[in-house]
C-alpha cells in the first residue's frame, strides 16, 4: 500500500511539473512577438476618436491604430515623436515613448 502511495504521489508531482513548463513555453511566445515588432521612432500627429487613438505618421501619412491609447492620453491634435513597436502586418503600434515637438502648442 505505502509503494502504491508513492508510485500516485510520483507520478502527481511529475504531472505538475510537466504542466508548469508548457505554461512558461507560452509565455515564451510573446517575447518572439514583441521581438518580431521592431522599435522604431514615428514622428506624426496624434487623433482621437473616443477611447480609439490612431497615430498619423508625418512621412506616409498612414493611420496606426495605437494599441495602449492610455499612453497618449493629453496629446490628442499634437504633433508628436513616439518610440513604438510597430507592428505593420496589423497596421498597430504600441507606444513606449511620447515627446511632443517644439513649435506646437495647444
Amino acid at each position: 500500500m505505502k509503494k502504491l502511495l508513492i508510485v500516485v504521489l510520483g507520478l502527481a508531482v511529475v504531472l505538475s511539473i510537466s504542466a508548469f513548463a508548457q505554461d512558461n513555453m507560452g509565455m515564451g511566445k510573446s517575447d518572439k512577438d514583441a521581438a518580431a515588432a521592431p522599435l522604431k521612432s514615428l514622428k506624426g500627429t496624434i487623433k482621437a476618436d473616443g477611447d480609439k487613438y490612431t497615430f498619423v505618421g508625418d512621412k506616409d501619412k498612414k493611420s496606426w491604430e495605437v494599441v495602449n491609447p492610455e499612453a497618449l492620453k493629453g496629446h490628442e491634435g499634437h504633433h508628436v515623436e513616439l518610440k513604438a513597436h510597430v507592428y505593420a502586418d496589423k497596421g498597430q503600434i504600441h507606444v513606449m515613448e511620447v515627446k511632443m515637438l517644439k513649435g506646437d502648442s495647444m
